[in-house]
């Protein structure tokens, strides 16, 4: 069985979007957890964004995919010059949290369901 092109494209898609979640929920776990040495963090950090360069380049179009992906490009870099882990950790724990706020800001009551409490009065 063949695959079309939009179906590897799918696929592809899925699957860069599944490991930038996941490079986020690593990150989110390492700067949670105190126990983590900074030596730690740059060795598990550069392991994961090897393998995001690995990664096949996906064209994303939702702003928290591309959010997501800048965050950890700038990290990267920051992450290059002299850093202390304790400095920087309650600074990207904020990042990471916005990161999820634009996540769920979709989640939240739709706008058919906003309007019925204004009108329950009424009648």
């Amino acid at each position: 069985m063949k695959y079309t092109p939009k179906q590897i494209e799918k696929y592809q898609r899925q699957r860069y979007i599944s490991f930038l979640e996941k490079v986020t929920k690593n990150l989110f776990k390492m700067f949670r957890n105190s126990d983590t040495t900074q030596e730690q963090f740059l060795k598990k950090f550069q392991e994961l964004k090897d393998n995001l360069d690995k990664q096949i380049d996906i064209q994303l179009n939702s702003e928290y995919h591309e959010q997501m992906k800048s965050y950890i490009y700038n990290l990267y870099n920051e992450c290059q010059n002299e850093f202390i882990l304790d400095n920087i950790r309650e600074i990207n724990m904020t990042h990471l949290n916005r990161l999820q706020k634009l996540k769920n800001r979709n989640s939240y009551k739709k706008d058919k369901h906003k309007h019925k409490s204004k009108n329950e009065d009424w009648g």
